[in-house]
């Protein structure tokens, strides 16, 4: 990004020169959440830095060392000016300020929903830019004809991967009825397979919520999905921190664990007969962050241009990732790709301001 064009040469009706250019927004504040403390801290802090502006990093209180503090100390050995990035660490009332602080100009925050909405009201009463990545609801559609063993595998990635502590996992398995015992089978299998414990015990696949204030909502979810007639087909049971990889069955759309964002190691499936009502249970949800196809690539290509999704992957599951790749959602996941390559980040971080020039000073009639 230093070394990136910062504008363009415009046309002009008279006889001058005319740009475009782009110009650092100022202090950029950039609010963290707890699930990858690291990367969702850098993907801000870094662009933000390189195309001139000075940053406040919040991070979560949770995660305030690898969040925060081992991003600054990186920093400061790599000769980083001082003041450029600055840390200030603490809750809900220390994110108010470096919203509303009259320094900062832009605003960068990944986390919830619920928490975005406050951010980017904020941030408009103030006339400031907020870039907000929030929840998502991902849903993984599983096509007639697929390979069932492939599709578990990635389904059961897509909603275990990191306890399901993503945005991006996939919180709503879409089964072709063709297909739908079998996988749920399937499905099942790995989930009772898949080791759970402390990471530094040995090689687990799950390790622990994050909170036992996180842990309490998932179990809720669950118990209220039970309720309202889901099928436990495995989990559903923890252990202090370490919450067993749950599949639920036989969900209406209706049902808690397939309407909201469970933030947790739970894979709720539904079954469709038609595409047409795979892209409504799609689109029905308001989150739209990432959408993963599995089957047949012309059905998938199709379907793509349907559903209402930041991001969607043909024969991969919902959680994706790349530093060069625009990643963003709409409706309740966000306003939109800020994340990711020169034209997100530097939409994102920058003003653009009209710069003209003449060799003399121009003659007016006054």
């Amino acid at each position: 990004l230093p070394s990136h064009p910062a504008g363009e040469v415009l046309t002009s009706n008279d006889a001058r020169w005319s740009f475009a250019r782009r110009r650092p927004a100022g202090v950029v504040s950039v609010i963290a959440p707890f699930n990858f403390p690291l990367i969702l801290s850098i993907r801000s802090v870094a662009p933000a830095l390189a195309l001139g502006n000075t940053v406040l990093l919040k991070p979560d209180p949770r995660t305030a060392v690898c969040g925060g503090v081992a991003l600054m100390r990186v920093f400061e050995e790599a000769g980083l000016p001082a003041g450029a990035l600055s840390l200030l660490p603490g809750g809900a009332e220390t994110g108010a300020a470096v919203v509303e602080a009259p320094e900062v100009r832009v605003i960068s925050f990944t986390g919830s929903t619920a928490a975005g909405r406050r951010v980017g009201e904020a941030a408009a009463r103030h006339l400031k830019r907020a870039h907000l990545e929030l929840g998502g609801n991902n849903a993984l559609i599983v096509l007639p004809g697929a390979d069932v063993a492939k599709a578990a595998s990635a389904g059961a990635f897509g909603s275990f991967m990191h306890q399901g502590q993503i945005c991006m996992t996939t919180g709503r398995h879409l089964v072709h009825e063709s297909l739908y015992d079998a996988y749920v089978a399937a499905l099942s299998e790995k989930a009772a397979q898949l080791p759970v414990g402390d990471p530094a015990s040995g090689t687990v696949a799950l390790g622990p919520i994050i909170d036992e204030s996180q842990l309490k909502r998932i179990h809720a979810i669950v118990e209220d999905a039970l309720q309202a007639g889901a099928r436990l087909t495995a989990g559903g049971t923890h252990d202090g921190l370490f919450y067993q990889p749950t599949v639920l069955s036989e969900l209406s759309q209706e049902n808690p664990a397939f309407a909201e964002e469970i933030f947790g190691p739970v894979a709720p499936v539904i079954k469709f007969s038609t595409l047409d009502e795979a892209v409504e249970l799609v689109n029905a949800n308001e989150y739209g962050l990432s959408v993963g196809i599995l089957g047949d690539v012309g059905t998938a290509m199709d379907l793509a241009d349907r559903v209402h999704s930041g991001k969607v992957h043909i024969n991969e599951q919902t959680v994706m990732d790349e530093a060069n790749a625009p990643f963003g959602g709409v409706g309740a996941s966000g306003t939109g790709s800020r994340f990711g390559g020169a034209t997100a980040n530097i939409e994102a971080f920058t003003e653009v301001q009209w710069l003209t020039m003449r060799p003399q000073i121009a003659p007016y009639p006054f």
